[in-house]
């Protein structure tokens, strides 16, 4: 989680000011109260109301508590604003888990296929073969597949 939250942080730096508007808005919206906190309540409220009610699971909000201090600040809501809007919310397809660091993916289904699913595995799914996928799957790790994808990107012929 600390890469994300590294990641995170360089984003939210790097946004044009109406975006990071948006990112307190956001804060605000989750932070009921207003105390200046985000309970885990408020956290499940949002969330679940937002559509995104996947990530409400306890320990993804344990994970973004950087402090352990039972909620969150501005500075660990960023890490969520990041997964939430940057496209970086991805989930094992196996088992539920976010994908906070190291993963798989399908190769023909993140390069080649017009599947909106690039079939996303935790390194423990894949490593244990707990999952069912076609039988000619290639997997590579998302550090690979990213070198690998911009590779075939500038070989493919300029259309």
């Amino acid at each position: 989680m600390e890469g994300i939250r590294q990641a995170a942080v360089a984003y939210y730096e790097h946004l044009p000011e109406e975006k990071m508007k948006s990112a307190e808005d956001t804060f605000r919206a989750m932070d009921k109260n207003g105390d200046g906190k985000i309970s885990l309540r408020e956290y499940v409220d949002y969330l679940t109301n937002s559509n995104n009610a996947v990530f409400t699971h306890p320990n993804i909000f344990r994970a973004l508590d950087k402090d352990n201090n039972g909620s969150l600040d501005f500075g660990e809501a960023i890490v969520l604003y990041y997964i939430l809007f940057s496209g970086r919310a991805l989930l094992c397809k196996c088992c539920d888990t976010f994908l906070a660091d190291v993963y798989f993916s399908c190769f023909q289904c993140f390069c080649l296929d017009e599947s909106p699913s690039t079939y996303d595995l935790c390194c423990a799914c894949y490593r244990g073969k707990r999952f069912t996928h076609h039988d000619d799957a290639i997997f590579w790790d998302n550090y690979t597949l990213l070198s690998q994808s911009r590779s075939l990107a500038l070989e493919a012929p300029v259309q």
